[in-house]
Formats: structure tokens, C-alpha cells, sequence
């Protein structure tokens, strides 16, 4: 597996504060790039178009190769972008992009009021966003036998992998994928469960998310 170090979104995740009867509704994603971020800024404006601001802030990458970026979307300078960049700098996440909007209340909530609540909005959604790592899995294709199809299928979840696709002919052939730190021990179990009759190819390699330990499932 290759190692990062630091941790990304499962998935998209909202959440909302109500400040002086103005609105914030904070959204947060996973992205691997400055495009996507901004396609998925686009995204939150297109679905908020009357919403008073749409304050965007993102980090694509992680770790000492990453691409920052905020906007005060019209609220007075330095009261919304840079604060919440600086709450998605503090959650320790990679490939994160959040966008504030607000819908405003008709009271004035002046400069520390505006930072205040920008923060707290940012903070609220990074709480229940579910985290990940990015993780090497290795793409497989194998051939099971029969006999061994329902013992294997029992003991493949415990290595963290997935069946994209069965095909039932004179042996069960299978594609899937593992986490690359798991392929070697998954190999030397499937020898031993199958007394090398089932067959095994590595057909290649991608990063993808893989969810941290004790991390809830995506919000929304």
C-alpha cells in the first residue's frame, strides 16, 4: 500500500446553523483536483442560485503537495474564506472541498460575528464527515472451484476486498480487488483453502479510498 500522510472524505457530507436568522448551510466533499473542487463549488451554487453567498474554500492533495483555495464570494474581506479555509486546515484533511451558503436573516452580524459563524458552519460539517485513507488496491481476476465457492466467499470480506463481477461456467471466475497490503496474505490463504486449484492473476493497480477505522458512513 502506499502510504500518505493524511486522511481525505468517505464522502459527501451538510450540515446547518441557524446565527441571527441568517442561514448557513456547510456542504463538504471529496475531491482529487482543483477542477473537480470547482465543478463541485458549481455544483452547490447551481443548487443554492437565490442563496445570499456561496463562500468556497478547498485543499486538493495533502501533505506538503497541495493546491489552497478560498473566496469571500461578496462578504466582507477576510471574514469567511480565510476563516474557513483555516478550519479545514485545522481538520487535518486532504482532497476536501466545503462551501458555505448563507441565506441572510436581515441582521447585520458585523466582522466577528460573520467569522464566528463561517467557522462554527465549517466546523459543524467537518464533525460528521466521514474520513478515509487513500489506499493501493491491486484488481484481480480469479478462478474458483465450485466445491470451494461458498467457503471462499465467506473468508474474502475479512481481507477488505470487493466482487465487481462473478461469471459461473466450468469454474467460478471472478473480478475483484484488495488493499496491495493484503494481496500476500490473501494469496497464501486462498493456497491453502484451495491446495492451489483456484487461479490467481494481478491485473493492475489504483489508488481509491478506504474507510479509517471506527469512521461512520458518508451523511448524505
Amino acid at each position: 500500500m502506499l502510504s500518505l500522510a493524511f486522511s481525505v472524505p468517505l464522502g459527501p457530507a451538510r450540515a446547518e446553523l441557524v446565527v441571527a436568522n441568517s442561514r448557513f448551510i456547510a456542504s463538504l466533499d471529496y475531491v482529487e483536483s482543483a477542477r473537480e473542487a470547482r465543478a463541485f463549488i458549481a455544483r452547490i451554487r447551481d443548487e443554492f442560485p437565490d442563496a445570499t453567498h456561496n463562500v468556497p474554500a478547498f485543499i486538493a492533495g495533502g501533505g506538503a503537495s497541495r493546491l489552497e483555495f478560498c473566496s469571500d464570494d461578496g462578504e466582507p474581506s477576510g471574514t469567511s474564506g480565510r476563516p474557513l479555509l483555516a478550519v479545514l486546515r485545522g481538520s487535518g484533511l486532504g482532497n476536501a472541498a466545503v462551501v458555505v451558503t448563507r441565506y441572510f436573516g436581515g441582521t447585520l452580524l458585523g466582522t466577528g460575528g460573520l467569522v464566528k459563524a463561517y467557522s462554527e458552519a465549517g466546523r459543524r460539517v467537518l464533525a460528521i464527515a466521514a474520513r478515509a485513507e487513500l489506499a493501493e488496491f491491486t484488481e484481480l481476476r480469479l478462478d474458483i472451484p465450485y466445491q470451494m465457492f461458498d467457503a471462499f466467499k465467506q473468508g474474502f470480506p475479512g481481507f477488505g476486498g470487493s466482487i465487481a463481477k462473478e461469471d459461473f461456467a466450468e469454474s467460478v471466475r471472478l473480478e475483484a480487488e484488495l488493499p496491495s497490503d493484503e494481496v500476500e496474505r490473501f494469496r497464501s490463504w486462498l493456497a491453502d483453502l484451495s491446495s492451489g486449484g483456484a487461479g490467481l492473476e494481478a491485473l493492475g493497480s489504483r489508488m481509491a479510498r478506504r474507510p479509517l477505522p471506527g469512521s461512520p458512513a458518508p451523511s448524505r
